[in-house]
């Protein structure tokens, strides 16, 4: 089986979770052949990769938001357009649920060049009406230049060649669905969707907070990745999610329950279950195994640390993993230093994380948003409890969901809430043998719930079930 999985913003080229599941997915399943097409935001990385490609990657194909900014109009005179074509092209521009069939025709059937319609009279005449209905008061030039930069990518997305494959498995909404259903539409193939956070709901938080968006036009693009999410719950075949409660924001969302089911994400135990406590020596040492970028929110950890660093004088943090975002990176620096704690906080960059859990107590993640995370899971299968921010499956995995027994194996804090998570590690430090009870915990629930041959099976399930 030729099996497609499309990601975006992820693996080869970073780190982290969604990186680690698709590596770990494609080594585990030697007997079929893996085609990734992946979206990334710079042309100049193609190529760039940080994981090793497994051998039964037949292809890859690489797709760059930047390059859609490349797109030169072409000298055809743009055709006639049909009235439900020109209702698809108001309602993608409206963020109103557009016929993506329709959309599909024009962009990879009549080949119609993107530039040539954002330049087009056609464009313009629908512009015009937005703005006269929504945006009375924002110069036009405002509105032409958000809209053009909305729509750009979602239709440099529709008009993209197809690779060959036998199913189409995207790994979250977004403009990788929108490759999904475009895949679904010139093949015929199935298209799977597979989230590992909720994708559209992690962007309303990243615009709600952005400077590069005008106040007027926030809602406008919070629609704007809402409608590409239904895109893709309404054309997959099958959609999964990594614990219930996200399955259930997936269909308040528009996703069809009797498509929907929760596949946990699951570690290698054996790799994590014999790593031995760390030794006694007078300070406790807690580790983040993070990307430093906004979403995991680092700053909120230093003011955290800094916090507890003013009740306990025998604690230590190490930032473990690579950075995302350099300015990010940089300012996270700059508050160490400001707050006088370079000899407290090291950033090791990436690690062996096996080889480093032998210098931890227990680990800490302060994320904005997340799904199920692979750094707690593993956390907890090396018997280091954790304290976490209540975001994604943080609850579960820490506390238990129906039917787990096992027993608390870490603390909850709210997300951005440095006094909150100041407040759960100093309840984490205040005693080993607490740490070393709740450790034993966490690591009976990921036995029992989270190993990595149990996910692979069902995803084996999940492609035996759409062929």
């Amino acid at each position: 089986m030729r099996i497609c999985l499309i990601l975006e913003g992820s693996y080869p080229y970073t780190h982290g979770g969604v990186s680690s599941w698709a590596h770990q997915m494609i080594n585990a399943m030697k007997e079929h052949e893996f085609v990734l097409w992946v979206i990334g935001s710079r042309a100049s990385d193609k190529g760039k990769y940080f994981y090793e490609v497994p051998d039964n990657v037949v292809k890859i194909k690489e797709v760059f938001l930047d390059d859609a900014l490349r797109i030169k109009p072409d000298r055809k005179k743009l055709p006639p357009m049909k009235a439900e074509e020109k209702e698809a092209l108001k309602a993608l521009l409206d963020c109103e649920h557009p016929d993506w069939e329709v959309l599909l025709h024009l962009f990879q059937d009549r080949h119609v060049n993107p530039s040539s319609f954002l330049m087009s009279q056609e464009f313009l005449d629908v512009l015009e009406k937005l703005c006269n209905e929504k945006y009375p008061y924002v110069p036009f030039a405002s509105t032409f230049h958000t809209m053009r930069s909305m729509l750009l990518p979602v239709l440099y997305m529709l008009m993209q060649e197809v690779p060959e494959a036998d199913m189409y498995h995207t790994i979250c909404t977004g403009y990788a669905g929108i490759l999904a259903i475009t895949a679904g539409y010139k093949t015929g193939k199935p298209v799977l969707l597979t989230e590992h956070g909720i994708y559209s709901r992690e962007r309303e938080e990243e615009i709600i907070r952005a400077q590069w968006v005008q106040p007027a036009f926030k809602r406008q693009w919070i629609k704007f990745f809402y409608m590409l999410s239904d895109a893709i719950y309404t054309k997959a075949l099958k959609v999964t999610s990594l614990f219930d409660r996200a399955m259930k924001t997936q269909i308040e969302l528009g996703a069809d329950p009797s498509k929907c089911s929760v596949i946990p994400n699951g570690i290698r135990y054996e790799r994590f279950c014999d790593i031995p406590l760390k030794e006694e020596n007078g300070i406790i040492d807690f580790a983040a195994v993070i990307r430093i970028a906004q979403i995991k929110d680092v700053k909120s950890l230093i003011y955290a640390f800094h916090e507890l660093k003013s009740k306990r004088s025998d604690v230590r943090l190490h930032i473990l993993g690579g950075v995302d975002e350099d300015e990010y990176y940089e300012e996270c620096l700059n508050l160490v230093d400001s707050l006088g704690l370079k000899d407290d906080i090291i950033f090791t960059g990436q690690v062996d994380v096996i080889e480093y859990l032998r210098k931890i107590d227990f680990t800490v993640l302060t994320s904005i948003s997340e799904g199920q995370p692979l750094s707690v899971l593993e956390s907890l299968a090396a018997r280091r409890p954790c304290v976490t921010t209540d975001v994604g499956c943080c609850r579960d995995l820490l506390e238990g969901g129906p039917g787990d027994e096992f027993g608390v194996a870490g603390f909850l804090a709210p997300p951005m809430h440095r006094e909150g998570i100041a407040s759960a590690l100093l309840k984490m430090c205040r005693s080993r043998q607490d740490r070393e009870k709740m450790g034993i915990r966490g690591q009976k629930r990921v036995n029992a719930y989270y190993r990595h041959e149990d996910m692979i099976k069902r995803y084996e399930e999940l492609y035996k079930s759409v062929t």
